[in-house]
């Protein structure tokens, strides 16, 4: 696939870590996840990730799991 942001690279398949910050709800602290080892696109000219709609669905729910659970920081393994 053609990088849709620089116009100019191609994307390869690729693992990348993410983060995903919640902030507080209430009377809770933010949540902070990071997870590594996710598949993904990557361009090779301007580095910009694509993680495709099932994977960020899946990053999503472990993420609001996290927050629900109060978990305030955490590192993760990308499960699929």
């Amino acid at each position: 696939m053609n990088c849709p942001i620089c116009r100019q690279g191609a994307t390869h398949a690729a693992t990348v870590t993410i983060t995903l910050d919640r902030p507080a709800d209430g009377p809770g602290g933010s949540t902070t996840v990071v997870f590594r080892g996710v598949p993904a696109q990557v361009c090779e000219n301007c580095g910009e990730q694509f993680v495709d709609e099932a994977v960020t669905a899946k990053l999503l729910q472990q993420a609001q799991a996290a927050a629900s659970a109060g978990v305030e920081v955490e590192v993760r393994s990308y499960a699929a």
